[in-house]
């Protein structure tokens, strides 16, 4: 038996549309300008994004057309191989089928690059000599400074402290693509020097990094705005990941049972699960849908269903979505691509209609998971991949338990090769679980707005 099988698909095969869920999704919430209550205005979009973008984040059409530069940038690296992961499936002993779809092969060994290419092309077409955003672990900072390289473009991130020093390698990688990497919170912004103020030792959080970057792109018009997750146009870009998925699965000629993917701002998850959810909401096959979230950031399993922030500070509109406030900052486990408090409108929808299923999972439990199956297939994954891993695996073992073969699908989002501190404690027995006391939740959701603007509707 062979011990790998990979579906691959060439050049031809990359998806010329990105597929926009809104279309599918009746009677969507728009975000509101924070001022008035009223929905956001495209004049209001337009202080961050470029036209296009506005279109796209607008949009309630099926389908969005890629640019052929934008193709030909992804054609470096996509279409992403689709695997049966058979030595994993010998190793747990499972009737079930398992098949990853693997985004590691990226210029950056993520999925990040799938929007940042597009969003930063966008911005070269609107004149900006450069961009400015946040980042979490990293992953985000890099596809940025990569992409925006891309286009002889500048790049200024501001990362997460914790993950700042946690992963001095993704820092290295920015700068070698001349991006600059600012720890947040930091003093370059009244942002950051507010919560230096509050807490000098303030491990950051994505809020926080927001906000610096939100006030530093207000400060230059020159310099454009680009987000990672959550907003609907980037969940859109990311869809190319579950399109070719859709088409390598008619060469295997099998389809799945349940689809399954990490969560921190949606961007992963979304990519890979949406084109699945589409079709069956076409009245395709059924699908089950599981988005999996660290314990230590539990937005879709302990957040509220609520218009909140995307930032710490406020800067942002307001957004219907499952938050943990936007005061919440969160432990420095080692996901840091999963430390979001608030979750992409879509997905909170696709949650809140019954779509999709939401757990949580501690972080030891999902390194264990990551070095199980780096050493059945051979490829180490990032920390935000194992919590994917780990409840794929888990299902596995159900399907043996019951005696059922099930057809299983996770999203391996990106390699771990910068992220070996974080094995290196694993194997020291030096990560803690952090599981959030319901008095921490408690004191997170009380940062959610509690009164919403004149002529808001909840």
């Amino acid at each position: 038996m062979v011990d790998r099988i990979k579906f691959l698909l060439d050049e031809n095969d990359i998806p010329r549309t990105w597929y926009n869920l809104a279309a599918d999704i009746p009677d969507l919430h728009p975000p509101l300008n924070p001022a008035t209550g009223e929905p956001v205005t495209r004049d209001d979009m337009a202080h961050t994004m470029p036209e296009q973008i506005i279109e796209q984040e607008l949009s309630l059409e099926r389908e969005l057309a890629i640019p052929e530069p934008v193709r030909q940038i992804y054609a470096q690296w996509r279409p992403s191989p689709l695997v049966r992961a058979r030595r994993l499936e010998r190793a747990l002993g499972t009737p079930a089928r398992i098949y990853y779809k693997y985004e590691g092969n990226s210029p950056t060994g993520s999925h990040k690059p799938n929007t940042a290419v597009a969003q930063l092309y966008y911005n070269h077409l609107a004149g900006k000599r450069g961009v400015v955003t946040e980042t979490g672990a990293g992953q985000w900072g890099s596809a940025v400074a990569q992409s925006a390289a891309l286009f002889d473009m500048t790049a200024k991130i501001y990362m997460v402290k914790v993950s700042f020093t946690q992963k001095p390698y993704r820092r290295g990688f920015m700068e070698v693509f001349g991006g600059e990497c600012v720890p947040s919170p930091s003093t370059e912004t009244a942002a950051g020097r507010a919560v230096l103020a509050a807490d000098p030792d303030s491990p950051g959080s994505l809020g926080i990094a927001t906000s610096e970057a939100l006030e530093a792109h207000a400060a230059d018009p020159t310099l454009g705005y680009v987000v990672g997750s959550a907003a609907n146009h980037v969940l859109a870009h990311q869809t190319v990941i579950g399109q070719e998925a859709l088409r390598q699965f008619e060469l295997a000629d099998d389809y799945p049972d349940l689809v399954i993917g990490c969560a921190g701002g949606g961007s992963n998850l979304a990519g890979l699960s949406f084109p699945f959810l589409g079709a069956k909401l076409r009245g395709g096959r059924d699908v089950r849908v599981i988005g999996v979230e660290p314990a230590a950031c539990p937005t879709l399993t302990r957040g509220r269903i609520a218009y909140d922030f995307a930032d710490s500070a406020g800067l942002s509109p307001l957004f219907r979505m499952h938050t943990l406030g936007h005061g919440f900052v969160p432990p420095a486990f080692h996901a840091g691509g999963l430390r979001a408090h608030g979750m992409g409108q879509l997905v909170s929808r696709a949650v809140e209609d019954g779509l999709m299923e939401a757990v949580a999972v501690t972080q030891r439990r999902c390194f264990e998971a990551g070095v199980r199956f780096a050493r059945a297939e051979g490829i180490l994954p990032a920390p935000e991949s194992t919590h994917a891993i780990v409840v794929a695996m888990e299902e596995a073992l159900r399907c043996r338990e019951e005696g059922t073969s099930r057809v299983i699908l996770f999203g391996l989002s990106g390699h771990g090769h910068f992220d070996l501190t974080a094995y290196e404690k694993y194997f020291a027995d030096a990560l803690d679980d952090d599981v959030l006391s319901d008095e921490q939740i408690a004191a997170a959701l009380a940062t959610i707005p509690a009164e919403l603007p004149a002529g808001a509707a909840r």
